[in-house]
């Protein structure tokens, strides 16, 4: 699957991430349609936190229940 990818501050990318597995009991797997980058990714992209690369970006999403 496809994720946005924090390289450095102001330098992301898109790249392909492993498909998430259910691990636990409760764990839920959701189909993301939308994703975008809330405020509190802009602190990282900026440069402004001790974000290392390898972050991936987009807990801000609309999605699907499956």
């Amino acid at each position: 699957m496809k994720a946005v990818h924090y390289e450095k501050p102001f330098e992301v990318s898109v790249r392909e991430i492993p498909v998430p597995q259910i691990e636990h009991p409760d764990d839920v797997i959701i189909k993301v349609t939308t994703a975008a980058i809330c405020g509190s990714d802009l602190h990282m992209y900026q440069g402004r936190t001790a974000a290392e690369s390898g972050l991936v970006f987009g807990e801000t999403s609309i999605q699907v229940e499956t």
